[in-house]
């Protein structure tokens, strides 16, 4: 369960993102690019998400978020919907028992309803499966949007607690949303150029660190993942605060520090 809310208390700030979530943007250009069709860079695409775990779990990451296909993006070519939903099916087939074996815990959010049962059977097979592992918990959004995110857990919430319709909090809310079980997150990245957060986690990004790289998804190796992560740790995480305050609070941490180690 996510502990809290960064517009109720300060979370700890350290120098490694504890989550990292990531619109990975830039497949279809990035085949035709090469006069690829644009399955071939999907495909490119799932084979680099393999790579950015390797790399988070090296980094100390604890939480990857990656924004797969959208509720918007049914309003693309069938062709191409269809063959990412095959994708899907292919990766998770191929893939679960790798996360498993690596201590990788699985998770998938998202309205699944209008999944194929072959779909939605795998990726509840891989949730129980993993669901033990700590190494890091790799999150992926299906049929996801930010929207529908809280419009969902308002519903659940008042079906649950129906006392509630005169007022609730944000605490009240939290329980409800789909990433309840994780910390907001710390870094957002998208790569492709553009700057915006096309209705990916509205909510968990209040307070999240923003970078954005013109280098297209499949490219976005290692080096590229070190670069975001120099960008964000140059960030002055003040959460409502001023530098002063943070300067102070720095100050009080050396000093406590000093004085526990006589």
């Amino acid at each position: 369960m996510a502990t809290t809310s960064s517009t109720i208390a300060i979370p700890e700030i350290r120098t490694i993102p504890r989550h990292i979530a990531i619109i990975m943007d830039g497949n279809g250009r990035w085949a035709k690019q090469r006069f690829l069709p644009r399955i071939a860079g999907h495909r490119r695409g799932v084979d680099n998400v393999r790579s950015t775990v390797r790399a988070c779990v090296e980094k100390g990451v604890e939480f990857l978020t990656l924004f797969a296909f959208s509720s918007e993006n049914w309003r693309r070519p069938a062709d191409e919907v269809s063959f990412l939903m095959q994708l899907f099916v292919i990766a998770l087939e191929q893939e679960v028992a790798k996360l498993h074996d690596n201590g990788i815990r699985f998770r998938a959010i998202g309205n699944l309803s209008r999944f194929e049962p072959r779909l939605t059977r795998l990726i509840s097979e891989a949730e129980l499966l993993t669901r033990d592992n700590k190494q890091l918990t790799l999150t992926v959004a299906v049929n996801y949007g930010g929207r529908w995110d809280v419009i969902q857990a308002v519903t659940r919430m008042m079906k649950d607690r129906p006392q509630l319709v005169d007022g609730f909090t944000e605490m009240d809310l939290l329980p409800y949303l789909s990433m309840a079980y994780a910390p907001e997150p710390d870094l957002f990245i998208r790569t492709g150029g553009e700057q915006r957060i096309s209705n990916f986690l509205l909510w968990q990004l209040a307070y999240t660190e923003m970078y954005f790289t013109e280098m297209l998804w499949p490219d976005f190796d290692a080096a590229a993942l070190e670069l975001a992560l120099a960008s964000y740790q140059q960030r002055e995480r003040r959460f409502g605060r001023t530098s002063d305050q943070l300067r102070e609070t720095k100050n009080e941490g050396s000093l406590r520090s000093i004085l526990e180690k006589r």
